[in-house]
């Protein structure tokens, strides 16, 4: 087993049930989470890229009233969301690309996007926009600092990079999205970098 992006898949595609069954299911996400809904009544439009198993990120907004579209690349976590969380419409598809050819109110990449390659995360700004309803909010992961590591994800190694905040920043601006907040290295989030951004399509 290897650390390279393209081995992402595979490690998922091995480690989806151990994964689900155990997942950190405390909702630590939901500062952010809740960042994507304030003021907004429920039955909105949600794209989760990497959406996993679904717990617990897509269950919260399909508890809330929200029509929830999972993508995910690995087989076996579709199977897993369509199991554990049968509301989420799951589509399996790579985020690299992706055409559904609809738009969302909200759009996740929550660590998923980290696993990306800094070219294919570079990329994804196009197929955000292009799923972008206006008004539309963008939550995704990053690293602090322009760099790439290797993570762990049961037994397999697992890769993660990141681009320099202010090349997000451009690549947000390039694309019709405007910042309202970057917090790295959040305690508050466990430690993750987090973004969250509104699509202006200015």
């Amino acid at each position: 087993m290897t650390d390279r992006p393209e081995d992402i898949l595979p490690a998922y595609e091995r480690e989806a049930v151990q994964w689900a069954q155990t997942r950190n299911q405390s909702l630590w996400e939901r500062p952010a989470l809740e960042a994507c809904v304030a003021g907004r009544a429920p039955g909105l439009r949600v794209l989760d890229l990497g959406c996993g198993a679904g717990q617990p990120i897509a269950q919260y907004f399909t508890a809330r009233g929200d029509d929830v579209t999972g993508v995910d690349a690995a087989a076996a976590m579709i199977a897993e969301v369509r199991a554990r969380v049968p509301e989420v419409r799951a589509i399996h598809a790579d985020m690299r690309g992706l055409e559904i050819g609809a738009t969302f109110d909200i759009i996740l990449a929550f660590n998923s996007f980290f696993h990306l390659s800094p070219s294919d995360q570079r990329a994804m700004f196009s197929v955000f926009k292009a799923h972008a309803a206006p008004g539309a909010r963008l939550l995704l992961t990053t690293g602090p600092s322009a760099g790439e590591a290797v993570g762990r994800v049961g037994a397999s190694p697992v890769y993660h990079a990141s681009l320099a905040p202010s090349d997000y920043r451009q690549l947000l601006d390039d694309h019709g999205f405007s910042e309202v907040w970057f917090r790295p290295e959040d305690a508050a989030l466990k430690g993750h970098s987090v973004w969250l951004a509104v699509f202006t399509g200015a």
